[in-house]
């Protein structure tokens, strides 16, 4: 029972990253067939808010502790940074580039979030340690491996399939399926600033988490406030009315899908997880998504990849390994000090008997 317990986090991430592979494929479809990704954020947050809302007031009544204008404030930042701006970068990102790009740069969150951590004294770094050198090294070779994938393309690969099995026509409008260069770098910056907004969100969880650990309520709290916030964006960028008008398509499974398995289920694992093993080790498994990603994109899409992009994703994988590698030597070093101070403590209360 307590390996399964010691495993719940792992398999909580694994499970994700699944979720969010499957939402950034869906998402690259509905967004090519014109949906307006500020009403899809609306959408999804209201239906999550609908589903959680009576979920966490029957199951969390008797353990749910009071709330506070405090609290209230801070869980509206954590939608502010987590959602609102992070997701309506992403998808304005990724209407300007694929699936796989997004993907690939996710890997940079570890690196974010371990700086964060650091600037915020959530994690401790001694450069003159080999445990501290190997973090710091780490999250260089994340960031510098980002950079490269992101600016250099190099020759193009071969793919898996010569034909894609899903192929993209474009059906919104001022929207296209193939962009140039400029727009690749675009989208790419603008995915790279929502991962940094993502970074702050896992630490920001992690803080909320301790004044307010009912964690059916605040993700349900979450997506209240995200739905409010979102709809105040897309008040100011969509004003057709006709983007709010959906039909049995892929928009609307879209929606459906990332409303129930990523804001209600992948919110929940995560708080859980970041509850458990604390927001850096949450976004450690970030390159697990540029493996899946890249897989249905290949088959899919029939997407290639450049040589740029390979050495990047090494370079970034690299890189992660290097500080989880740091953070495995971290907690070992921890452990081990517990427990030589729980034995003396055992040593000197039996000589006082």
């Amino acid at each position: 029972m307590s390996s399964m317990k010691a495993c719940a986090p792992y398999i909580g991430m694994v499970i994700i990253q699944l979720a969010y592979g499957g939402s950034n494929i869906l998402s690259k479809l509905a967004l090519e067939q014109g949906l307006s990704f500020p009403v899809f954020i609306v959408y999804r947050h209201l239906i999550a808010m609908i589903i959680l809302t009576p979920v966490a007031f029957f199951l969390e009544r008797k353990q749910r502790p009071s709330i506070s204008s405090s609290i209230v404030a801070k869980i509206f930042l954590l939608a502010l940074f987590g959602i609102t701006i992070h997701q309506n970068v992403f998808y304005a990102g990724l209407d300007y580039t694929s699936a796989t790009v997004a993907s690939a740069l996710s890997n940079i969150i570890p690196a974010l979030t371990f700086i964060l951590a650091v600037l915020l004294k959530m994690e401790k770094v001694r450069i003159k340690s080999t445990i501290g050198k190997a973090k710091l090294l780490g999250t260089i070779f994340c960031i510098s491996g980002a950079l490269i994938f992101t600016f250099w393309k190099g020759h193009l690969l071969m793919g898996f399939v010569r034909e894609p099995l899903i192929a993209l026509h474009s059906k919104g409008p001022g929207r296209g399926t193939v962009h140039g260069e400029e727009d690749w770098i675009k989208g790419s910056l603008l995915i790279l600033t929502s991962h940094i907004a993502f970074s702050a969100w896992l630490i920001l969880q992690a803080v909320v988490f301790e004044v307010y650990p009912a964690k059916l309520s605040m993700n349900a709290m979450l997506c209240f406030f995200a739905s409010l916030q979102s709809s105040a964006v897309a008040l100011i960028f969509e004003r057709d009315k006709s983007s709010w008008q959906l039909g049995w398509n892929i928009q609307l499974l879209t929606i459906i899908y990332c409303a129930t398995v990523i804001s209600c289920l992948s919110y929940y694992l995560q708080t859980f997880c970041i509850s458990e093993r604390g927001p850096v080790f949450a976004a450690m498994f970030s390159p697990l998504l540029l493996v899946i990603v890249s897989i249905f994109s290949a088959f899919f899409f029939a997407e290639r990849l450049h040589i740029g992009s390979l050495i990047g994703t090494f370079i970034i994988i690299a890189g992660l390994y290097c500080v989880l590698w740091g953070k495995s030597r971290e907690i070992d070093k921890k452990m081990q000090e517990i427990g030589e101070t729980s034995l003396v403590q055992k040593q000197t209360s039996s000589n006082e008997c």
